[in-house]
């Protein structure tokens, strides 16, 4: 039997249907992925279930005594609160009942026997049955177990947490209740990669029922059972993960387009008929005619796929080849180090991703980047004939009580893109807009339609230079899917931050990584790429430390051994290690040549479209040959010491 079940909900705000007869049901240890357009409807469907809201109609079912937590996109929590008591909050309701039953207990204690006596017992047995069944007479190990497995100290204040580390409190919040049904609405803002990767196995690891809201294609792959979508007030169930959900929406949406072809045709072969005169207006025709007026109310009826936001970026003029040149570039707040002696070349056409957890310094050396703040250490060259375009992640270039025309074109009704004049109205409607909305302030808009402003505002200015912080967030799917096309044909130089896996993996041709402690390392590909190398280069340092140890350890036990002459000997070059010695210098040079030359190749990515294939290769070749440097470099260094 089904947690939860939805039949023929029906709910809409003004005109537009967000649920049109939709179906839903939740299987219990399923994990579902609720998919759709921004606007489509997705978080009042999970209000639905969560039991904040009911729809307009339709029948809802759910098992009996099932508990359901909902949390929020941006959940709230008194800032005063410890982590404790933040968490402990999600027991309320367990907490009260064991209040009253304490207080049942000491009425019961003091009654005489009587009518009074016996209602005040059976209340008890009630209460003592619910703090069975809930198992609230331990709630506070309750909470401390969830607070060991997620990671969080108990003892410190919400309000002093980061945005991450709110997010986990708000789960530890939800857990701790040992929900049937979790319910996350985008559960992934404010984390970073770590704590993305945390949450999956989280979420994995949990037996409850799930149904989450995301548009991070990497989560809903890893995380998701079954994919449902909201599509034009329907409900769509599409089983396995995302990528298997694109397959089978891509074979229905040909389907339902030859139908309506054909549907179309039909009619308008009827609508010719119709119009040949009285000759088809016949008594015997009458069927046809009542059939043509039934088409007619079908076709009106029905619902299209919503159009796609139109992207085009303006193209300002060329930058300098060299974007900008750091060496030995060092920067320190207080008595922390942000960047230490980190040097690189952004050249024009490069794509770069910053990774690396929050509160890492990707911004800071962004700005170092840009020329917009001095190293302490070090030189910065920036190019020349620069123009930067900025997306805030933080929406603070938006002023919430302008229009949304006079956001994108202050004082004008025309915007010009790639030199072609457009009306405000009509760029508006190419980032699906409607043109009754131009009007209204920001204010109104929800969170990704404000995402879509930006972006608007952002291309409507010519620029060579993109500076893109968490351009993802509240995007929707085929929103970022047009967003990775653009990125990718666009001939400037693009910068970008974010914790969007398979956004990054689309769009970025290098990796700009932090190590930790200001130490920042470039990496050829993506995001994929980058994690392959960084693994290997864990192995090899691994492996290397455990090859130093063990001549250590023979070393001490030469030493041990006695025998000056012996330890002489062993210390002593071999032949064919002066031999190896004097080839290494060479070798070395060899690698480092080849890998700028494929670096050269690789730089601004016009490989991967003209030769995937080769682009692939070239791209794992460079990471062999940083592991053989690393290999060839240690055995320089080690056989030097020898020979010293």
């Amino acid at each position: 039997m089904s947690l939860y079940t939805i039949t023929g909900a029906q709910l809409a705000f003004g005109h537009v249907a967000l649920l049109d007869h939709a179906d839903f049901s939740l299987e219990a240890g399923e994990r579902v992925g609720l998919i759709g357009r921004n606007g489509a409807g997705k978080s009042s469907l999970l209000t639905i279930v969560a039991d904040l809201s009911k729809p307009d109609d339709g029948l809802v079912t759910r098992q009996q005594n099932l508990t359901t937590v909902y949390v929020p996109q941006e959940p709230e929590f008194d800032v005063d609160h410890t982590v404790f008591e933040a968490v402990a909050a999600g027991l309320t309701q367990a907490r009260a009942a064991l209040d009253e039953f304490d207080q049942v207990a000491h009425e019961l204690a003091d009654a005489p026997e009587g009518p009074a006596h016996d209602a005040l017992m059976s209340r008890l047995t009630a209460l003592q049955s619910s703090l069975d069944t809930t198992d609230a007479w331990n709630w506070r190990n309750r909470v401390e177990t969830t607070l060991a497995q997620i990671g969080l100290d108990g003892s410190l204040r919400v309000g002093a947490l980061s945005g991450g580390m709110q997010k986990r409190v708000a789960l530890a919040r939800a857990l701790v209740v040992q929900p049937d049904v979790l319910l996350l609405d985008e559960p992934t803002n404010h984390l970073d990669f770590d704590g993305i990767r945390w949450l999956e196995e989280l979420l994995i690891s949990q037996r409850s029922g799930l149904l989450f809201i995301t548009h991070d294609r990497a989560f809903l792959d890893r995380v998701a059972t079954r994919i449902v979508e909201l599509d034009r007030g329907r409900l769509l169930s599409y089983p396995g993960n995302f990528s298997e959900y694109q397959t089978r929406k891509a074979q229905q949406l040909e389907v339902e387009r030859i139908e309506n072809d054909k549907f179309d045709k039909l009619l308008a072969q009827e609508e010719v008929w119709i119009r040949k005169g009285v000759e088809a207006r016949r008594t015997r025709s009458v069927g046809r005619i009542a059939r043509l007026v039934e088409m007619r109310g079908e076709r009106a009826d029905r619902r299209n796929v919503q159009g796609n936001v139109k992207l085009d970026v303006g193209q300002g003029e060329k930058s300098g080849k060299i974007v900008a040149e750091l060496t030995d570039v060092s920067k320190h707040y207080g008595g922390r180090t942000i960047v230490d002696t980190f040097s690189a070349t952004v050249m024009r056409g490069d794509k770069i991703g910053f990774v690396g957890p929050n509160g890492a310094g990707k911004t800071t050396l962004l700005k170092i980047i840009l020329g917009e703040l001095k190293p302490d250490e070090g030189t910065v060259r920036v190019g020349t004939n620069l123009q930067v375009a900025y997306f805030d992640q933080m929406r603070a270039q938006l002023d919430l009580e302008k229009s949304l025309a006079d956001t994108i074109s202050p004082g004008s009704d025309w915007v010009e893109v790639n030199g072609t004049k457009k009306h405000v109205m009509s760029y508006l409607g190419d980032f699906l807009f409607a043109p009754e909305r131009a009007r209204s302030p920001v204010k109104s808009l929800s969170g990704g339609e404000r995402n879509r402003l930006l972006l608007a505002r952002l291309f409507a200015r010519p620029a060579n230079v993109l500076v893109l912080d968490e351009p993802t967030n509240d995007l929707d799917i085929p929103t970022l899917e047009l967003l990775e096309e653009l990125l990718t044909d666009y001939d400037g130089t693009v910068l970008l931050v974010s914790h969007d896996r398979a956004f990054l993996d689309n769009v970025a041709t290098s990796v700009i990584a932090s190590e930790g402690e200001g130490k920042w390392r470039e990496y050829v590909g993506g995001f994929t790429d980058w994690t392959i190398q960084r693994e290997r280069s864990a192995q090899m340092a691994l492996e290397a430390s455990k090859e130093v140890s063990k001549e250590a350890a023979k070393d001490t036990a030469a030493k041990d051994g006695g025998a000056g002459r012996n330890a002489q000997r062993a210390a002593k070059m071999s032949f064919k290690e002066q031999r190896e010695l004097e080839a290494l210098p060479v070798t070395i040079a060899a690698l480092e040549a080849e890998q700028k030359e494929i670096n050269g190749k690789l730089a601004d990515g016009s490989i991967f479209a003209k030769d995937a294939a080769e682009g692939a290769r070239l791209t794992a070749r460079y990471g062999v040959i940083d592991e053989e440097l690393l290999v060839a470099m240690e055995r320089w260094d080690e056989l030097e010491s020898k020979r010293k």
